[in-house]
Formats: C-alpha cells, sequence, structure tokens
C-alpha cells in the first residue's frame, strides 16, 4: 500500500475477509476518496484508445488506468490471501467492486433485516435499567445507520419511546 497516503493505513489494519465488507468498503472509500479516484469503483474504463484520438484524450484515458490500476492494487493489498488470488485476475477495481457487493451485498441484508426487527420489537423488560435499554437501542439505531439506512432522528426516537412501557412513556414524553 501507498506510503504517500497515510490513511492506507487502515486498510492494512482491516483487511477484507468476507463477513466484514461493510466495514473495509467504507474504509477502502475513505482511502479512495482521499486520492480522488473512488469514480473507478463505479465506472469501468474504456478497454482501448480510438485511433484517431487526440493528446487531450489519450492523457485522460492514461489518468483514468492509472487511477485504476491504484485503486485495483489497494483493494487487492486490503484482502485476504484467498480473496486476493480469487480477484487478481480482475479487469478493474469496478469489476471487483460490482463482484465483491454481489458476494457480501445479501449478507448485509439479512444483517440490516436483524436489526431492524430487534429494534422494533425490543422492549425495557420489567426491573431492567432505563439506562441501559436506551444505550442498547441507540446502539441497534447506529447499527443500522452503518448499513446505510437512512432513520430520521425524529423516528429513532419514536421508535425508543415506543420501546418503554406506557408509564415511563408518560415520564419521558
Amino acid at each position: 500500500m501507498s506510503t504517500r497516503n497515510p490513511l492506507s493505513a487502515i486498510l492494512k489494519q482491516n483487511k477484507l475477509t468476507g463477513p466484514n465488507y461493510q466495514d473495509w468498503l467504507r474504509n477502502l472509500k475513505i482511502v479512495l476518496n482521499s486520492e480522488r479516484i473512488a469514480y473507478v469503483l463505479e465506472k469501468k474504463p474504456p478497454k482501448e484508445a480510438a485511433p484517431n484520438i487526440s493528446e487531450t484524450e489519450l492523457a485522460k484515458l492514461e489518468k483514468w488506468w492509472d487511477h485504476d490500476l491504484q485503486a485495483k492494487s489497494y483493494i487487492l493489498a486490503s484482502m485476504s490471501n484467498e480473496l486476493q488470488r480469487r480477484f487478481e485476475d480482475a479487469a478493474n477495481a469496478a469489476d471487483i467492486h460490482f463482484h465483491l457487493k454481489e458476494l457480501y451485498g445479501v449478507q448485509t441484508r439479512s444483517e440490516r433485516h436483524a436489526n431492524v426487527k430487534e429494534l422494533m420489537t425490543t422492549r425495557l423488560r420489567e426491573g431492567a435499567s432505563v439506562h441501559e435499554h436506551g444505550v442498547r437501542m441507540i446502539g441497534l439505531v447506529e447499527k443500522l445507520v452503518g448499513l446505510d439506512v437512512v432513520m430520521p432522528h425524529e423516528l429513532s426516537i419514536d421508535i425508543l419511546l415506543l420501546s418503554l412501557p406506557v408509564l415511563v412513556r408518560r415520564i419521558c414524553g
């Protein structure tokens, strides 16, 4: 990984193993954004330059290919050895990103579903600490936000209040 970018250390410390895909992807995007090359994750570069391409267009293509190679290198260097072997022959960074999303994105959906279910069904048990219950509920909301669930602040407060018994709601509300 690049010694030029001190942020690349987060990829070295948090290698992709599979189950940690969302955390790894967030870290990867931080590094690629700092290098201003994150666009290569979503867009594939053209394979070949047209024979009559201008010098300016050729320079743009070469820059794109350089950025793609740099991003692909970050991606491969921040994977487990098993995943590196699987993706080392991938054509570009966008292909790797697409396949990883296909492999591990479904897991995110099931994780999101489990967290939503837990958030919506959790209730304060009789005799339990209101503070600990609140911390648990906030943790579930934060997990969902980390899984890219958009939840207005007011909704998270309403869900928390609904998890409390009526007497506590009257005191808190």
